[in-house]
């Protein structure tokens, strides 16, 4: 039976319930749009879960698909389908689709199949949004503890996030969602954006990184002098956006009218370039660890205060030199002079 042969109810149910099925997944049909704009002609490797979480599953997301580029390099562009609405609208922000974005991950082209690993990398960061409920945006990191790529050799141990350089944003049926690229980083590379801003960061690396694109055998930017130097005075102009710091050896406290003030030594040069970024730019710091929460603000007279458990520190421009020198000398136990606190560095963190 053609369209003319139908009755006519018959056919404006049909019309209704493809309709219907149209504005489930239409949250789905928009990011396949958007990569269909993107890569005209070519069709996308999807690589599904068998029983997605909104189904009772133990994978959050719907699937994962994966696209050819040949641009700026070849490489894989993969993209995630599940941290925003793909059907029906259900959470409560109706301006924003689910979590508001999707990931990206773009990796140099060595095979003639895209790798596995990235996409269980993908999984994994879902898991821990879809566990905590905290989302990524643009300028966020995450210590992966390890390299990248589990059985691969390789100085990529971190990734930092900002906005995919394609695809960038859409609205969908459901609300907006950012495509949001995760690029992989080295240690000293993450502290170094955590010190300054990470997007900034991230826009100056692909100066050298075209797209952002991960190569497993690249080595640390950092360690290049030209990068090193805009990196500098990225820092020295701008200062750090990064508020909170976790580390892993923290302690703070008061005896009499003497405070004290631990800290592991590994990171004493970090929290060092941390302070004169965030605390000589007028903005507070908050270090962070399992035992502890220390803040750092800027003040004209140095003081040590307690309120609602944080230990805070007020410096003084002098202070904040003073107290700067002693971390990056890493001496095991200093005195200051500037305001009655003992710093230590222990070296087990």
């Amino acid at each position: 039976m053609n369209e003319m042969d139908r009755p006519l109810g018959e056919a404006a149910e049909q019309g209704q319930t493809e309709s219907r099925e149209q504005e489930k997944r239409g949250g789905m049909d928009a990011i396949g749009g958007a990569l269909s704009r993107l890569y005209p002609g070519q069709e996308g490797k999807y690589y599904g879960t068998v029983i997605p979480a909104r189904l009772g599953g133990k994978d959050p997301l719907d699937g994962i698909e994966v696209w050819e580029s040949g641009n700026a390099l070849p490489h894989w562009h993969y993209v995630t389908y599940g941290f925003s609405e793909l059907y029906d609208k259900e959470c409560g922000d109706p301006d924003n689709s689910g979590y508001g974005f999707e990931l990206t991950f773009r990796l140099k082209k060595t095979e003639e199949e895209p790798p596995v690993w990235p996409m269980n990398l993908l999984e994994n960061l879902a898991r821990y949004v879809f566990s905590t409920g905290n989302g990524f945006a643009a300028g966020h990191y995450i210590d992966c503890s390890g390299p990248i790529a589990l059985d691969e050799e390789t100085d990529l141990t971190a990734l930092a996030f900002r906005v995919d350089p394609e695809l960038g944003e859409i609205d969908t049926p459901n609300g907006h969602l950012v495509f949001l690229q995760a690029e992989a980083v080295t240690r000293d590379e993450m502290e170094a954006l955590m010190c300054w801003n990470g997007v900034k960061f991230l826009e100056q690396a692909e100066t050298i990184l075209p797209l952002g694109i991960t190569d497993l055998e690249r080595t640390s930017l950092m360690k290049r002098e030209d990068f090193r130097a805009a990196w500098e005075k990225g820092v020295q102009e701008d200062g750090s956006s990064t508020r909170f710091l976790y580390t892993d050896e923290l302690d703070a406290g008061r005896q009499g009218g003497e405070s004290w003030l631990r800290l592991g030594k590994a990171h004493a040069d970090t929290i060092s370039t941390m302070l004169r970024a965030r605390v000589g730019k007028g903005r507070p710091l908050y270090l962070d660890s399992r035992d502890a929460t220390v803040g750092f603000r800027p003040g004209d007279q140095a003081a040590a205060e307690l309120r609602d458990g944080v230990f805070t520190f007020v410096l003084t421009k002098e202070a904040l030199e003073e107290l700067c020198l002693v971390l990056h000398n890493k001496k095991g136990s200093c005195r200051l002079e500037q305001l009655p606190l003992t710093v230590e560095l222990t070296p087990g963190a």
